[in-house]
């Protein structure tokens, strides 16, 4: 990679995340120690107020590839943002910390696996896809959500919200720097903002497990996003996403 560059970071935020950390950090970093090419993992530890981070610098110590930084506004996309624009790889992959996909299904979203994208997300609907142990409310609500962002900004996008996105550093650079959401709406922006600049969005059907200590609560987040897609279709017809000040030329269409 050009000067050095990791050719995968993977980035995790983390909020209140001390629980599930010893679980699913060390899967992380033996994957990406185990790659035949270099790569980082940077846990954003986002205003946490238990172990999240004493726990990311302990296995910082003795990994190398990890960085731990910190994110104090709170949110989920904030985390993302921060993580994406500190990263160096020339792929950067964001990923829940409860890993409720198979940490070895991250080289199905990479060359030589994938290619010819600009981002790549993970897909609870595309052909081929598993869904293991989810609660059938949760996900009607999820599909009804999936109809509002497919009928008002998004046609043709199966799973927006799967936590599992990979982005090539060029679309990336272009995209986090618009992102306005840190709410549990930001995925749906990130893509937004990315079919706006014409990138190659692309859906990699994966193995997805339940976890019963979402912190998605159905009813009052579903109701919050639902106001968030409407902002976000409000942001486009207002030119929100318009391209920022100083911002650096790339190979998606501005």
């Amino acid at each position: 990679m050009p000067g050095d560059r990791p050719f995968l970071s993977l980035v995790i935020p983390a909020h209140n995340e001390a629980a599930r950390l010893p679980g699913t950090l060390p899967a992380a970093l033996e994957f990406v120690e185990a790659q035949p090419y270099a790569a980082e993992v940077i846990v954003v530890d986002n205003d946490s107020v238990d172990a999240t981070r004493a726990i990311a610098e302990a296995a910082a110590r003795s990994h190398p590839v990890l960085r731990v930084i910190g994110e104090p506004q709170r949110g989920k996309g904030a985390a993302v943002r921060a993580g994406a624009l500190a990263a160096r790889g020339e792929y950067i992959f964001f990923a829940d910390a409860d890993f409720s996909m198979p940490v070895a299904e991250i080289a199905n979203f990479l060359p030589p696996v994938r290619r010819d994208f600009e981002v790549a997300i993970g897909s609870r609907e595309a052909p081929g896809a598993v869904r293991y142990d989810e609660p059938q409310l949760r996900h009607l609500m999820g599909r009804a959500f999936n109809w509002l962002v497919q009928l008002l900004l998004l046609p043709g996008l199966r799973d927006t919200q799967c936590g599992f996105k990979c982005f090539h550093r060029p679309a990336a650079e272009a995209i986090f720097r618009r992102q306005r959401m840190t709410d549990w709406t930001f995925d749906v922006e990130l893509l937004f903002i990315a079919r706006r600049l014409g990138c190659r969005i692309v859906e990699v059907p994966i193995h997805w497990r339940y976890q019963e200590h979402s912190r998605i609560h159905p009813w009052r987040d579903a109701a919050r996003m639902a106001w968030g897609v409407l902002r976000l279709r409000w942001n486009g017809w207002r030119g929100v996403y318009g391209r920022p000040a100083g911002d650096p030329p790339s190979t998606v269409n501005e």
